[in-house]
């Protein structure tokens, strides 16, 4: 069942080198390939009618905010670092932004403001009420993002890199890892990762494992000093 007690407001204002980390988390994790089981709720507004009919896969999601849950799984990416996605950035996508069909997600909103693209997957037929299974961001256009000031030159770095590494989570990428400046760690797969300009490789700051594709740093446990947090 999905509850509704309390989600954070939706007034948050990032600030400059704001990893927009929100709320906490709480339930259970999310559907399809996740559980469906839900809590929380992003910030109230007018209210829809509940849907009186079951939906169908390829039924366009509601536009209305206020009806979806916060799976467990989107609460644990509000707390880690270089996600930068919040309840406010969600609720922002899915009142305005443009709506596509992925074949492994399935319904996602999309969303461009200064130059950096916030992407949100919902869904509404496997479970209880529309949940928000997951979110994250894309760099659409650096220059435009690093003169919006929302974010500074590190936050730009680490959502180009986070997308990169995800993009080709099989393959080495050292080439699109050398350019990027990330000095404040973000967490993959349980390691805290950083990277210096020219380096070919992400380095775990707690463990001090280098690596250069995504499945290469989540095939491996993080065994720094700091791991059992």
């Amino acid at each position: 069942m999905a509850s509704r007690q309390g989600g954070p407001g939706g007034a948050e204002t990032p600030r400059p080198g704001s990893t927009e980390r929100r709320t906490a988390s709480t339930t259970a994790p999310p559907g399809r390939s996740r559980r469906a089981t839900t809590a929380g709720s992003l910030p109230p507004e007018p209210r829809s009618p509940r849907r009186a009919v079951a939906r169908s896969p390829e039924d366009p999601p509601l536009r209305d905010p206020g009806l979806y849950a916060l799976t467990d799984h989107f609460r644990k990416r509000l707390e880690q670092p270089g996600r930068y996605v919040s309840t406010r950035t969600v609720t922002d996508a899915i009142r305005r932004g443009q709506l596509r069909w992925n074949r492994t997600d399935g319904w996602r909103f999309a969303l461009v403001e200064g130059g950096i693209r916030f992407v949100v997957v919902v869904g509404d037929t496997e479970t209880d009420s529309p949940v928000v299974v997951t979110g994250w961001t894309e760099v659409a256009d650096r220059e435009a993002a690093l003169e919006a000031g929302r974010f500074d030159p590190v936050d730009v770095d680490t959502i180009a890199l986070r997308a990169a590494l995800s993009e080709a989570s099989e393959t080495a990428i050292p080439d699109r890892i050398r350019p990027r400046a990330v000095t404040r760690p973000f967490v993959v797969g349980g390691h805290r990762l950083e990277t210096d300009p020219g380096e070919p490789f992400v380095r775990c700051v707690e463990c001090g494992c280098r690596f250069r594709s995504k499945e290469a740093i989540t095939s491996r446990r993080c065994r720094g000093p700091s791991s059992g947090r």
